[in-house]
């Protein structure tokens, strides 16, 4: 039996796949916790410094990242099981990790499918994707961080009329919203996300983690904690091995040669 999440280490990159494409990826208990054990072996790799979440959907007629939650499971009684105690839904939605994570989606990304987009930090989506909180017509609510993230990441109006409707929102209208980073043919998802992974980075990770803190912080912090966050963000940043290389390497007209230490 294959794995239900897969991980994989590709230089600096760790890739993460959800593969239950004839349950069209939706999440039960053992992709939360498969998606969890793999962010911890990407947390825990000094030498990978991006995450790439995507998903298979192989053999799928209409391709989906990700259904979202499990019905057959909540039906079950397993609904308790589609999270975990440090990363909620599926692993993920509210992991605290500083490794930024891209995701890459060819197809629908629904209800939580579309939560787990939305807790990641960068979108790569092909054009053929869309994005949705279904809930309300099932007398539900998206209860895994969509009803915040997305209006931050579309604004008000756009993100209240798809809640309140329920109705997907095409690739090129999140594209231009802002949901989506970068937008691309059908299939092509996870070589951009790659070409994204490594212009991220070919820059010096701790500057990167350090930076994705503060930007995340900045949709709940006010400006004088912000200012205290970044001011002991440098100070960490300056006083490490990596900021004497870059700024050796800028003096010697040369690439420099990152550590993350």
């Amino acid at each position: 039996m294959s794995e239900i999440v897969k991980y994989e280490v590709q230089g600096r990159v760790g890739v993460i796949t959800l593969n239950r494409p004839d349950a069209r990826n939706a999440v039960n208990g053992d992709v939360a916790h498969g998606v969890e054990a793999a962010v911890d072996q990407l947390e825990a790799d000094d030498n990978v410094w991006v995450g790439i979440l995507t998903a298979n959907t192989e053999g799928q007629e209409r391709p989906v990242f990700c259904a979202g939650a499990d019905l057959k499971a909540i039906n079950a009684g397993k609904g308790n099981e589609l999270g975990t105690s440090r990363g909620g839904f599926g692993g993920f939605v509210y992991r605290e990790r500083k490794k930024p994570v891209i995701v890459a989606v060819d197809g629908l990304a629904t209800a939580g499918g579309c939560e787990l987009v939305l807790a990641a930090d960068l979108v790569v989506a092909t054009e053929r994707s869309a994005f949705g909180l279904a809930e309300v017509k099932r007398n539900l609510i998206a209860g895994a961080g969509g009803l915040f993230r997305l209006p931050r990441a579309i604004g008000q109006a756009a993100a209240m009329e798809a809640i309140l409707t329920g109705e997907p929102i095409p690739a090129q209208r999140a594209y231009d919203l802002g949901l989506v980073s970068r937008l691309v043919p059908a299939g092509e998802a996870m070589n951009e996300a790659h070409k994204l992974a490594e212009a991220i980075t070919a820059s010096a990770p701790l500057a990167v983690w350090a930076s994705r803190k503060v930007v995340l912080a900045s949709a709940w912090a006010d400006d004088e904690a912000l200012k205290k966050m970044t001011n002991e963000e440098f100070a960490h940043v300056l006083d490490s091995e990596d900021t004497k290389e870059g700024l050796t390497a800028f003096i010697e007209k040369r690439s420099p040669n990152w550590k993350g230490r």
